[in-house]
């Protein structure tokens, strides 16, 4: 299901959510890529830009710029988009997505395979502990960011 170039970008999108806590933010990064080519990497900043869009999945898509196409795309996030990332995702057509963490936060799955988006779930271990203990040490701030 995953092969090597899906190992190294789940990988890659681990390293930019421990990227965001090092700075402070929540632990949630993503990457772009076609094929075995990232287009871009990203990390949420909502706490670092007072921005409450900067979601880890809209950083990147940001960096990756205009593209004529998402269709031959696939979204690797280091946590289970909300609700708002996940329409992103249908919106511009991405056909894949790989996710390192629905332990810690889910439920958007269903709702992008209804739209016809291939959702695998990477069950990325170092993910879903450095989400658990960031929602453990830091309620308040995971409550904000998920509007509970």
């Amino acid at each position: 299901m995953l092969g090597e170039g899906d190992r190294r970008f789940v990988a890659l999108a681990f390293l930019e959510a421990q990227k965001s806590a090092d700075s402070g933010g929540l632990p949630i990064g993503s990457v772009l890529a076609r094929g075995e080519t990232m287009l871009a990497s990203g990390h949420n900043q909502r706490v670092q830009q007072g921005d409450p869009i900067a979601h880890g999945e809209m950083d990147c898509l940001r960096k990756a710029g205009r593209q004529k196409t998402y269709r031959d795309t696939t979204l690797y996030t280091s946590l289970s988009p909300c609700m708002m990332c996940a329409g992103t995702i249908v919106q511009f057509k991405i056909p894949r997505v790989v996710i390192n963490d629905t332990v810690n936060f889910g439920g958007n799955e269903d709702f992008l395979r209804e739209r016809g988006v291939t959702v695998i779930d990477a069950a990325h271990a170092p993910s879903i502990a450095l989400m658990a203990q960031f929602i453990a040490d830091n309620a308040e701030l995971w409550n904000e960011d998920i509007m509970a």
